[in-house]
């Protein structure tokens, strides 16, 4: 059930950051893996700024949210560079 509800909060984590960015997103299953490395990124920035993340879904969806607006903002200089 945990890897199911990673799996949930990942790709809610990456449709809102997709949203967020300017609709930035990547798709269904691009979603979910920036929605999941958005978990990680946003704990490691939380962290930097001395907080923790907390335990229930809605600190763990507003963590991964912003680690994936985090993703798709380099994601997105890296696009810039391109064109």
């Amino acid at each position: 059930m945990g890897l199911l509800w990673s799996l949930l909060i990942g790709l809610a984590a990456g449709a809102i950051a997709g949203w967020i960015m300017r609709g930035q997103s990547l798709g269904f299953l691009w979603n979910i893996i920036i929605g999941m490395l958005g978990g990680v990124v946003g704990g490691w920035v939380y962290t930097l700024f001395g907080a923790t993340e907390g335990t229930s879904w809605w600190a763990q969806l507003v963590c991964a949210v912003v680690g994936a607006c985090v993703i798709l903002f380099v994601v997105g200089l890296f696009n810039k560079k391109k064109k």
